[in-house]
């Protein structure tokens, strides 16, 4: 083979190789994405038919399908527990910022409800007669981690740490942040180790697919 003939074999398989890595960049690029896209409209679409659910049932039972309410349970004080707070501080500034005043959220970072107040509270929420969905963090098996569940039953709260147990709630909304032990003290320490951004993360996917689905409501 002459020179030029080897250097344009070389050149042709150049130009081959650097579309191929460009090829796996992008290829890899869109999984990712789509893992993510997946899993935001997963929710959605799990919370968006449920909420449909319960609307229809309310042609069977007397409730006030004007108002929601948002109980956003846990702490602050907890890595793994702040996950209902911070949801619930964030639906309240979307809510602000749009003049949406038919939607009321209880449990927030500088206000969280949690076990120790819930008594205080449950009172007030559960006069206002409306659809109460439940939003808290979860424990669960080490495959599960990262997941999001929407159920239409009650949520029992302080099952985890066996504190005092609450059953209430039409819709639960529960973001599994790490492994259950099944044994308090261990599910304690387990909570304290969650990783924020991860709780952040699920965060901003539970808020902007509920905020998703109540504008177009």
């Amino acid at each position: 083979m002459s020179k030029s003939n080897k250097t344009k074999s070389s050149k042709a398989k150049n130009k081959k190789a650097k579309r191929r890595e460009r090829g796996i960049f992008h290829k890899t690029m869109n999984l990712a994405y789509n893992r993510e896209e997946t899993l935001q409209e997963k929710f959605e679409n799990d919370f968006s038919s449920k909420l449909y659910k319960l609307y229809k049932l309310n042609k069977l039972l007397k409730r006030n399908d004007n108002n929601l309410v948002f109980l956003c349970v846990g702490t602050d004080k907890m890595t793994g527990d702040c996950f209902g707070p911070i949801v619930g501080t964030k639906l309240i500034q979307y809510l602000k910022e749009y003049n949406i005043t038919n939607i009321d959220v209880y449990g927030t970072l500088q206000n969280p409800i949690n076990h120790e107040n819930l008594d205080s509270k449950i009172g007030e929420i559960l006069s206002r007669n409306s659809y109460i969905i439940v939003i808290d963090a979860a424990l669960s098996k080490k495959e599960n981690i990262g997941n999001i569940y929407v159920t239409m039953e009650k949520t029992i709260l302080g099952n985890v740490l066996n504190k005092n147990k609450f059953k209430i709630g039409d819709i639960s909304i529960k973001a599994v942040v790490g492994k259950d032990f099944k044994i308090p003290k261990y599910n304690f320490i387990s909570l304290q180790n969650v990783s924020l951004n991860s709780v952040i993360e699920l965060a901003d996917i539970v808020t902007n697919g509920i905020f998703n689905t109540i504008k177009c409501m």
